[in-house]
């Protein structure tokens, strides 16, 4: 049994428009599809108590090394190509103003 992080995506009914949540949860698992269908039954879930829509993406990422979490462990990473430069790169997928995070 490996250690995953998967990666679900959710909306949120806001005023004035939809809000994104991307949630990361750890799942202990045979494999990467039992790692995602173990998030996709908690996502279902979490959907159904939150009155969130689950949107159906999940992305699963193996934890490497000794595949146990700890202090600094990597838990997800996905790489995107993109011809953006840097600044602009983090503009559209991680800094567009929209994000709802402490400063």
């Amino acid at each position: 049994m490996n250690w995953y992080g998967v990666r679900c995506v959710f909306e949120w009914a806001a005023s004035g428009g939809r809000s994104y949540e991307e949630r990361i949860t750890l799942w202990q698992a045979s494999s990467a599809d039992d790692a995602i269908a173990r998030a996709e039954a908690e996502a279902e879930t979490y959907a159904t108590e939150t009155g969130v829509a689950y949107l159906g993406l999940a992305q699963s990422y193996r934890l490497g090394g000794d595949g146990v979490p700890g202090a600094g462990a990597e838990v997800f990473s996905l790489l995107r190509d993109s011809t953006l430069e840097p600044d602009a790169y983090l503009d559209a997928y991680f800094d567009s103003r929209t994000e709802r995070q402490q400063r």
